[in-house]
């Protein structure tokens, strides 16, 4: 996946240069799910114990955030593997949307 790009040098000169994207397929990415969110005020976060439970805004069975360095990928679903829990992957945002949710 090698493509050539060109750009113009202060002296008009055109310069190419070739973009290898195997070169970024290293790079490391943070991925978060987010299972909802809530308000609480300090009293209430502070009243907090172990078994207190934490009322979200979303339903049980409801979709699941998907983010990408803190920017939202997609929508997806918990799923139990090998006893431990993992998300499937169900929607991935076109990038007109990608474009819009940074915006």
């Amino acid at each position: 996946m090698e493509e050539m790009n060109e750009t113009q040098g202060q002296n008009g000169t055109v310069k190419k240069f070739e973009m290898n994207l195997d070169s970024l397929l290293d790079i490391s990415v943070e991925i978060s799910v987010e299972i909802g969110r809530t308000k609480l005020t300090i009293g209430e976060l502070l009243a907090l114990s172990k078994g207190s439970i934490i009322e979200l805004n979303k339903i049980a069975g409801e979709s699941v955030d998907i983010y990408v360095n803190e920017k939202l990928l997609g929508k997806g679903e918990i799923v139990l593997v090998n006893e431990r829990l993992g998300v499937r992957v169900m929607e991935i945002l076109t990038p007109k949307e990608r474009v819009q949710e940074l915006g």
